[in-house]
C-alpha cells in the first residue's frame, strides 16, 4: 500500500501480440522477439478498441513485441511510450527458445514445478513486475487510467501482487491470450479488484510462457 490519494484509478494490463515462436510454443522470457505479421494485427486491431477507454498513460516493456504493441496505441492516441525495464517476461533460463515438448522431455522435475533452470522464480517476477506497477500507479492522477503493455506471465504475476493474493492461488488466474488484456479498478481503500480478466475481440488460445497455458 502507498500513500497516494484513493481515487478512480484504473489499470489495463495488456499483453503482447504473437510472434512466430508463440505459434511454435517456444519459451520467449526474456529473448526479444518481434511481433510477427498477425501481431502486428492484432496490436493495431486492439489498440483501436483500448483507444475508447481514453488512457492517460502508457507504459510498456521495453522487449519489441511488448514496445511495438504499445506503440499501436500510442499512435492512435497521441500518447507518448514509456518503457520499464522491470516489465520484461520472466526469465527463462536453460528453457529460453525450447518448444513446450522439449522442455517436458528434458526438464521433467523442473516442468512439473514450472521453475526454468537458472530462471527467475515466480514470487521473484510478481515482486519486480508489481513493484514497476506500483511506481507507474504512483504518479498516475486520481481518475486516471494505465494501459501496461507487456507479457503473459509477467503481467499474470504482476497482477497477483497488486491484488495481494497468496502465492498458492496465482495459478487459479488463468494465462492471456494475445493481445487480450485485464482490467484493475482501484478500492476506497486504495487496494485494487480485478474488473475484467483476458478480455478482448474473440477468444484465442492462450500461446505463452505462462504455466497456465496447459491449464496445469
Amino acid at each position: 500500500m502507498t500513500d497516494r490519494v484513493p481515487g478512480r484509478r484504473r489499470v489495463v494490463l495488456w499483453r503482447h501480440g504473437q510472434t512466430a515462436w508463440n505459434v511454435e510454443r517456444r519459451f520467449q522470457g526474456k529473448t526479444d522477439i518481434p511481433l510477427d505479421d498477425t501481431g502486428v494485427q492484432q496490436a493495431h486491431s486492439s489498440a483501436r478498441l483500448l483507444a475508447g477507454l481514453r488512457p492517460t498513460a502508457l507504459l510498456a516493456s521495453p522487449l519489441q513485441r511488448a514496445a511495438d504493441t504499445a506503440q499501436a496505441l500510442a499512435k492512435v492516441t497521441g500518447l507518448p511510450v514509456r518503457h520499464d525495464k522491470d516489465l520484461i517476461e520472466r526469465d527463462g533460463g536453460a528453457w529460453e527458445g525450447l518448444t513446450n515438448r522439449e522442455i517436458r522431455d528434458r526438464y521433467p522435475a523442473e516442468y512439473a514445478q514450472w521453475q526454468p533452470p537458472g530462471g527467475e522464480t515466480s514470487a521473484q517476477v510478481a515482486k519486480r513486475v508489481g513493484a514497476a506497477l506500483e511506481r507507474a500507479l504512483d504518479d498516475l492522477p486520481p481518475d486516471g487510467l494505465l494501459v501496461v503493455a507487456s507479457h503473459g506471465a509477467a503481467l499474470r504475476l504482476g497482477m497477483s501482487h497488486l491484488l495481494g493474493l497468496p502465492e498458492e492461488v496465482w495459478e487459479r488466474l488463468g494465462g492471456l491470450s494475445n493481445c487480450c488484456w485485464s482490467v484493475l479498478g482501484e478500492m476506497r481503500d486504495g487496494g485494487w479488484r480485478l474488473v475484467e480478466h483476458n478480455a478482448g475481440t474473440l477468444p484465442e488460445p492462450v500461446l505463452s510462457d505462462d504455466r497456465t497455458e496447459n491449464g496445469t
